[in-house]
């Protein structure tokens, strides 16, 4: 099997014309393409594997790769990077970024005939991942994935509050008062926190979850040039902060807290994304978790079940007055298409591959915890369109500024939503930055 992977993909790059004539030989020297991704943790660790898979597969390219700190120092790089012609031939980025980074002159756009030329098709991915992956009419990225929140739950909490049925999963919750009278019953029938989640200052997962419920409510967050969640959204962020204030959750924990508290079996819910799933997986095969888990989708506590994602992606740095060699790009493309091709171990992450044949293979549907969760792809929702919105992009920041102060009871949820509103419009009124 390995020597047919190895042969597949040696035809393909040949095909693209990647290999030179005498490509048996060992003694020729591969087209070295550099990498530079933002991915740590365990996810670095399967994106490696992959790179070193593609490596091994064929001797015509090699792909190194270098991890930078996660967030706006990776892009801060790459956007400098890139402008002075000094960037990476691929960069791993966010697709809630590109219109940043696109509209910025930051990322090549890939043409049709080169995407073809590699074997990619749109049809191939899913439809809002595609659409996410082109900015102003062209396209800037391979999207490799999506990785919206999810619920998580301790069964034998969720179980004690009378929340299971009579197999063991969660009962259908449907709601606001449905969701919060669960984590009001672990609470009560427990003593353990109903909820655990991400609350500190510099905290993202209010942001994401506010997002989420505002969609559910089809309220818009910017109409025009100018905030536009109202009421909605002032109302949303005095819900979720009840479940802090009235004690069902903890205030300001930090990421790596409100997660340990969850996984020492300290909450009976986790609201977090989908990314934390190889870590559940990792403790319930060495014996260390101590409680049985289930993960549901996001509720639906509105009109719908929408919920925040985003979505991980391949792109081409600009590399402003070095334009990339026909052969280089080929490779480079070569590289994207066999990734996305063999995104399952990607998938083993937690993530949704964004790759159709993969994510809709028998094996990525039989594929647990992630099967309990895979329909939540068809709700997702991004950060709205704009060059200040995204992955640690500026309005995400401030978000993460003012509206844990409302968690806390520091501030009402008018008082932090009108600061962060106040502080975040100059934003919206700015010319898009080109780099």
């Amino acid at each position: 099997m390995v020597q047919r992977r190895r042969f597949v993909a040696a035809s393909a790059l040949g095909a693209l014309g990647v290999l030179p004539a005498r490509a048996q030989t060992r003694a020729q020297t591969p087209v070295e393409l550099r990498l530079w991704t933002l991915l740590s943790g365990g996810d670095g660790a399967r994106m490696r594997a992959l790179i070193d898979d593609f490596n091994a597969s064929q001797p015509g390219v090699r792909v190194v790769s270098t991890t930078l700190k996660w967030g706006e120092p990776f892009y801060t790089k790459l956007i400098t990077s890139a402008v002075v012609g000094a960037g990476p031939d691929i960069a791993t980025v966010h697709l809630s970024r590109l219109p940043n980074l696109a509209g910025g002159g930051v990322l090549r756009p890939i043409s049709a005939p080169e995407l073809a030329a590699a074997g990619l098709k749109g049809s191939d991915y899913f439809p809002r991942q595609w659409e996410k992956s082109h900015y102003g009419g062209a396209n800037y990225a391979i999207p490799l994935d999506l990785h919206p929140l999810v619920l998580y739950y301790n069964k034998n909490l969720a179980g004690q509050a009378g929340l299971l049925d009579g197999v063991g999963t969660l009962k259908p919750i449907v709601g606001y008062e449905a969701l919060t009278a669960a984590f009001k019953g672990v609470r009560a029938r427990t003593g353990k926190a109903g909820l655990a989640m991400e609350s500190g200052q510099g905290s993202y997962a209010i942001w994401r979850l506010w997002l989420s419920l505002l969609a559910q409510r089809k309220a818009p967050l910017i109409e025009n040039g100018r905030f536009a969640y109202g009421r909605a959204g002032v109302e949303e962020l005095a819900k979720v902060s009840a479940w802090f204030t009235d004690g069902y959750a903890p205030a300001g924990l930090d990421y790596p807290a409100s997660t340990s508290q969850f996984m020492g079996g300290g909450a009976g819910f986790m609201i977090n994304g989908v990314w934390e799933v190889p870590e559940l997986v990792r403790a319930t095969k060495q014996g260390t978790l101590g409680f049985d888990y289930g993960i549901v989708p996001l509720p639906r506590l509105y009109r719908d079940a929408s919920v925040w994602t985003d979505s991980h992606a391949f792109a081409i740095p600009a590399n402003e007055g070095k334009p990339m060699p026909p052969e280089r790009l080929r490779a480079v493309l070569a590289f994207m298409a066999y990734v996305s091709r063999h995104s399952m171990g990607w998938a083993e992450g937690g993530h949704v591959p964004a790759y159709r044949p993969v994510a809709e293979s028998a094996a990525a549907r039989a594929l647990m915890p992630n099967a309990l969760y895979a329909s939540a792809a068809q709700n997702v929702v991004y950060d709205p369109d704009g060059w200040y919105m995204g992955a640690a992009g500026p309005v995400e920041s401030m978000a993460s500024k003012f509206m844990p102060g409302a968690l806390s009871g520091q501030l009402t949820p008018a008082e932090a939503l009108g600061m962060f509103e106040k502080e975040a419009l100059r934003l919206l009124r700015k010319r898009p930055p080109r780099y």
